[in-house]
């Protein structure tokens, strides 16, 4: 049965408080993800699995299907979005030369593990917390208007017991959806500087969609 409960404004300080705390020991995180991708012109949501890992401050590596069909790596202030299978990549540069709009979107990506209550606060107006079968799920929404005009909400889910990454979804300006729910995470295992480096292979074509 279902069972969902809007909570009050202290209990959301409650929950932001124990999230943040829960990070403060979180180095490194790993987990599986089921990935669902809502379009408006599909009937049928895309579902995909994949793998996931994440280190602080910021380097993510995301690969999507076994063989991974699609992955992508930040490290430092570039964002590769590679299609092995098409041998093409796209670079993404996060650095303050990167087109405002897309760094802020882009940087959306890492909103399950925030820093502090400033980085949180700075980035993000909470719109909404409510409790649904153990699980907090937390609506949050980019401060930045250049953020806004791609990504209208972030959405993360949170164990009501330790305040563990459940999942995360994305509500996009034109009305599609993108979520990734989370299992057998592991917290802060052993992670090589190799797993969020990724140098194209010779036969790849490597371009920059975004203007400077």
């Amino acid at each position: 049965m279902l069972f969902a409960a809007t909570v009050t404004a202290a209990d959301t300080n409650t929950v932001l408080t124990g999230w943040l705390a829960a990070q403060t020991h979180l180095h490194t995180w790993q987990a599986d993800f089921i990935q669902t991708r809502a379009l408006k012109a599909l009937t049928q949501p895309l579902v995909s699995t994949g793998l996931v890992w994440f280190a602080r401050p910021n380097q993510f590596r995301w690969e999507l299907g076994a063989p991974a069909q699609t992955l992508a790596v930040r490290r430092d202030d570039d964002l590769f979005v590679v299609y092995p299978l098409l041998k093409r990549a796209e670079r993404y540069p996060l650095g303050p030369a990167a087109s405002g709009q897309w760094r802020d979107a882009l940087d959306l990506l890492e909103t399950g593990f925030p820093q502090s209550r400033a980085d949180l606060d700075a980035r993000f107006r909470v719109v909404s917390l409510t409790e649904t079968n153990g699980a907090w799920q937390l609506g949050l929404q980019p401060a930045r208007a250049a953020a806004r005009r791609m990504i209208q909400e972030v959405r993360v889910g949170l164990g009501t017991n330790d305040f563990s990454l459940a999942s995360t979804e994305l509500v996009f300006a034109d009305g599609s959806r993108l979520r990734n729910d989370f299992t057998n995470a592991v917290f802060n295992p052993t992670l090589t500087p190799e797993h969020f480096r990724w140098q194209a292979p010779p036969d790849f074509k490597v371009v920059e969609p975004l203007p400077r």
